[in-house]
């Protein structure tokens, strides 16, 4: 079960990861976006899927 939950967290934080890099704008500021999120791990996803999806694009600019 472990597994599972493991597996569907590297999936959704390497999607999210993909869909801030390929966010126009700044490269730093997406580079340090994207190692937040693989930092803060499942607290990371929620935060970037609950409140900042829609917010990136003005954050990287």
């Amino acid at each position: 079960m472990g597994f599972i939950i493991w597996i569907i967290g590297l999936f959704l934080t390497v999607k999210a990861a993909l869909e801030i890099w390929n966010t126009p704008g700044d490269s730093a500021k997406k580079l340090l976006l994207v190692v937040l999120l693989l930092l803060t791990s499942w607290l990371g996803l929620v935060f970037y899927y609950f409140f900042a999806k829609n917010k990136i694009a003005e954050w990287v600019r």
